[in-house]
């Protein structure tokens, strides 16, 4: 599985930087990628459960997902229009993160298990969604 996610994730990169590249317009991309990245590498370095390489790169990943949706969004507030596949494809993934939310729940009862990290992170990518969730149902 872990296989079929690597590939697919170097389809979709060679999907977004050839075959699709004329759709990329750099005058409305502007959000630098940099201001979500160091922050995230600070964090992670500040906020980890060990100070050991692999944990580090954990931690990092998770605030990194947390804020990776950004540039998309502020390319739709920017640009006020997104087609309809967009819009669908990042109410997906809101839902996807809004069912996490389900699972931590049922992991700290069930198995009285509260990663600090991960919910924190979430609560903030879930945040970050809740705007896009009120243009997506008003409009």
């Amino acid at each position: 599985m872990k296989l079929f996610f690597i590939g697919s994730a170097f389809y979709i990169l060679y999907l977004m930087k050839l075959k699709f590249r004329a759709t990329w317009d750099p005058n409305l991309d502007t959000l630098r990628v940099e201001f979500l990245v160091v922050p995230c590498a600070l964090l992670s370095l500040i906020f980890n459960y060990k100070f050991e390489f692999g944990e580090i790169l954990w931690a990092f990943s998770v605030y990194l997902e947390a804020v990776a949706i950004l540039p998309q969004l502020f390319q739709m507030t920017r640009t006020n229009e997104a087609e309809t596949i967009t819009t669908h494809y990042i109410f997906a993934l809101g839902g996807y993160r809004a069912l996490y939310l389900l699972n931590w729940i049922y992991r700290f009862f069930a198995e009285n298990h509260f990663d600090v990290i991960a919910v924190l992170a979430g609560l903030v990518q879930t945040a970050l969604y809740c705007d896009f969730f009120y243009i997506y149902f008003t409009k």
